[in-house]
């Protein structure tokens, strides 16, 4: 049990450290500025057409007395918005990392080397767009299992009791779990760690994984608080990715004002 205060503890770490790197964070809010945007215009389009949608895909209720149709179509469309929102925190991420890649990998690049003995970043080989397909990539097969899970649990969601107690407990850990990886996929990726060894590591911390996931995908319901976040977010998966490989690292809290990157050589 000990391990979810270590993985919560990361996540506060992560929002400390760039509390005092003003400029990294400055920078970190931008892609998520642009991916809420579209996420919150998708809900509201969503919320406007959800009755509609839910009365196109159950036609043979549509001779149903009251109360029993509107009970049951009430119901669909709940599950409809919570599965929506159970995707949207996950993709989340994923979109805005995505999106932010080049913002992202100089920010927990920062952090590595602030926290490193030596200083030193493990720094990617690839170009950027090679990057950038990897990424997509893996997010799109973790996506995949993310769907198989919802659609899972949004079926166990219509039985009673356990469909409103312990179906959507499990719900946040999923996504705890996925956002934890799609977050500490940044500096894992840099290291040339692929997706099968990255999903392996998280498992292998499970708890930890959990502390510092679970959390933030709570935090991340909350209009904007997912934007505001991200950045610390990112600073402390990289973190938490240090400790799962076990590298030795400074305490993050020690560390003050910004860390440049190193100048060139020629």
């Amino acid at each position: 049990m000990r391990d979810l205060g270590v993985g919560f503890g990361y996540l506060m770490k992560g929002q400390r450290w760039v509390g005092r790197h003003g400029r990294s964070y400055g920078f970190g809010l931008l892609p998520g500025l642009v991916t809420f945007v579209l996420y919150v215009g998708a809900l509201i389009g969503l919320g406007l057409g959800a009755d509609d949608l839910t009365a196109w895909a159950t036609p043979f209720a549509d001779d149903w007395g009251s109360p029993w149709l509107g009970l049951f179509r009430g119901a669909l469309t709940a599950l409809l918005f919570a599965l929506a929102l159970f995707l949207a925190v996950i993709t989340f991420t994923a979109v805005t990392l995505l999106v932010g890649q080049p913002f992202y990998e100089a920010l927990s690049e920062r952090v590595d080397r602030s926290v490193s003995p030596d200083g030193s970043a493990p720094e990617s080989d690839l170009p950027l767009l090679r990057e950038l397909w990897i990424s997509a990539r893996d997010s799109l097969r973790v996506l995949a299992r993310v769907l198989l899970y919802g659609v899972l649990l949004f079926a166990c969601g219509f039985v009673p009791v356990l469909g409103q107690t312990v179906v959507p407990a499990i719900g946040f850990c999923v996504s705890g779990f996925f956002l934890a990886h799609e977050l500490t996929s940044v500096a894992l990726q840099r290291r040339g760690i692929d997706l099968k060894q990255r999903l392996t590591l998280l498992r292998g911390r499970r708890l930890l994984t959990l502390g510092f996931g679970v959390p933030l995908t709570l935090s991340f319901l909350v209009p904007l608080v997912a934007v505001f976040l991200m950045p610390g977010a990112v600073a402390g998966a990289t973190l938490l990715a240090r400790d799962l490989l076990e590298e030795p690292s400074a305490d993050a809290d020690d560390v003050v004002g910004d860390v440049a990157a190193p100048p060139a050589t020629a």
